[in-house]
């Protein structure tokens, strides 16, 4: 499903940057519903777990992400296993939610059918 959050670009991120406001988040999650807003030592993060028929598939998929990394210079953590990928986007910068996680969470979700 293409949002319009994966039509746009990651901007730069500074640590003054903005963390997405609750009403924002509201907003934004309903384009990514199957991402989790969660907090880990108190930084909001988004997370989604794939699951694939193996682990070659989950590894294909896994570069796939990290390649989207590098095009957006944006990176999640990556967690790799037999049949299952978990993608946590979160802006290191600002220790919390930003614009760039959920456009590249969308963008996630697109490589699947790619």
């Amino acid at each position: 499903m293409t949002t319009t959050l994966s039509k746009q670009q990651c901007e730069a991120c500074h640590v003054d940057a903005p963390k997405v406001s609750e009403e924002e988040l509201a907003v934004l999650i309903k384009e990514i519903p199957d991402w989790v807003p969660q907090v880990r030592d108190g930084i909001m993060m988004l997370e989604r777990e794939y699951k694939f028929k193996n682990y070659k598939l989950a590894w294909a998929f896994a570069n796939k992400v990290s390649e989207l990394a590098e095009q957006e210079f944006h990176h999640p953590a990556i967690l790799l296993e037999w049949g299952k990928v978990t993608v946590t986007w979160w802006s290191h910068s600002i220790k919390g939610l930003h614009k760039n996680d959920f456009i590249c969470a969308a963008k996630t979700d697109l490589l699947l059918s790619n």
